[in-house]
């Protein structure tokens, strides 16, 4: 029996690439079963795996873990990847819910129409540069360090990141005035763990395009139309 994580989610990004990135930054080594029909979702529901009847869905250690954020915190933890001590760990959850909340902005963009998409867009790089990034930025230039939280790199970091590259695939000089950033890219993407999952070939999804959308719809039976915010 494989000790490798088996990750639960379809052949794209959405709510389990954070999952990839974090696994993939601590080094570890995970196994992936794509949802492509219905009925491989239903046996996940009728074997209930799926506590809340949805993906993702991760096998680690021994469990079947659903819910995005408790997946993400076990594996933080397990990987010394969550801090030193309660007030890092703090500091950690905060700067993770800030870049939650800007994922959230993209997360459900390839779902719109293609009116919504450009409104959408603008949305999401107006948010990034006047709420987001300023606030990380600042951290990154008051405390002088290299990461946000502590010497060494955390989920927080790998977190945004993440982030910054989905906002760059949105309007590619969107760091042009947060020279902190800039640098901080630069730093986590040589951290070879992260080069290695930013290689060609890598786990890592690439942006979802419309296969991704049908696959998902037709899954989980979406049948209404996802609005822009």
């Amino acid at each position: 029996m494989s000790t490798k994580p088996k990750l639960y989610y379809f052949a794209g990004r959405g709510k389990m690439e954070s999952i990839r990135w974090l696994l993939a930054a601590a080094g570890v080594e995970f196994e992936e079963e794509f949802l492509e029909t219905r009925d491989q979702y239903e046996k996940l529901l009728q074997g209930g795996s799926l506590l809340f009847q949805q993906v993702p869905m991760v096998e680690i250690d021994g469990m079947k873990m659903v819910q995005t954020r408790a997946i993400l915190s076990y594996i933080a933890a397990k990987y010394n990847l969550y801090g030193k001590d309660l007030k890092e760990r703090a500091l950690i959850d905060m700067y993770v819910g800030g870049t939650d909340d800007l994922m959230g902005f993209i997360l459900m963009f390839p779902f719109l129409s293609a009116e919504d998409k450009e409104k959408q867009r603008a949305f999401i790089v107006e948010k990034a540069t006047s709420r987001y990034f300023p606030v990380y930025e600042k951290v990154l230039k008051d405390h002088g360090q290299d990461f946000l939280v502590g010497n060494n790199f955390s989920w927080a970091d790998v977190h945004l990141l993440e982030a910054i590259l989905m906002v760059e695939e949105k309007k590619s000089d969107v760091l042009s005035g947060f020279p902190q950033l800039q640098a901080f890219k630069a730093r986590m993407s040589s951290i070879p763990t992260i080069k290695k999952f930013l290689e060609p070939g890598s786990q890592r999804k690439p942006v979802p395009d419309d296969k991704y959308v049908e696959t998902v719809r037709r899954v989980l039976r979406m049948y209404y139309d996802v609005k822009a915010n």
